[in-house]
């Protein structure tokens, strides 16, 4: 009578589960890794659409200064700030959310500011240029919008991930960080510019 067989088969099952435990463990833990990545690429596709946007607006900015001020010349402290609010945005770092945020939104409100001042100028209004560049600045600010909403729905995907459990495991090891959302400040920046087209 052999005894050892009988307890020998009885080890190599466990040995096979506890196989299959980490096998799936692994498993688990590749799939929730890509997972990961995958969430931060389309965060970072998100926001490279907002940096996109956000350089086409300040392309955008000096035509429109120029093209007011030489009807408003007397408006120079819109034009200042305009001008300012552009040169603080070249400042900033590209994947500097919160900056570009605090820095954008005031230069969507100076930007209204700056074509409601068309209003008071019927040669300006009536100016070709300037209509152009009114109906380009509210494209623009329409697509800015859609790309502010993609960047933080994709941000929101990464966060959960980052945070959920078992996932915030994984993505502790793996260096994954939550990301800041592209929003206001406060509710008074939540108005949207008035951009009045002729």
């Amino acid at each position: 009578m052999n005894l050892t067989e009988p307890g020998g088969d009885k080890a190599s099952m466990l040995l096979w589960v506890i196989l299959a435990i980490i096998a799936a463990l692994v498993l688990y833990a590749v799939v929730t890794f890509n997972r990961l990545v995958r969430a931060r690429q389309m965060a970072d596709e998100a926001w490279s659409g907002i940096d996109v946007q956000l350089k086409r607006r300040a392309e955008l900015v000096p035509n429109l200064v120029e093209a007011v001020k030489g009807y408003a010349a007397h408006e120079r402290g819109v034009l200042e700030e305009v001008t300012q609010l552009r040169g603080a945005a070249g400042r900033l770092r590209s994947d500097d959310v919160a900056g570009r945020a605090q820095v954008e939104i005031p230069m969507s409100a100076a930007l209204g500011r700056l074509m409601a001042l068309a209003e008071n100028y019927p040669d300006l209004k009536a100016s070709n240029n300037f209509l152009q560049l009114q109906r380009d600045l509210s494209a623009l600010e329409d697509e800015l919008q859609m790309a502010r909403r993609y960047y933080n729905g994709a941000t929101r995907n990464l966060n959960v991930l980052v945070q959920s459990f078992p996932s915030n495991l994984i993505a502790g090891l793996g260096g994954f960080r939550q990301r800041a959302f592209f929003e206001l400040a406060d509710a008074s920046e939540r108005a949207a510019p008035q951009v009045k087209l002729a």
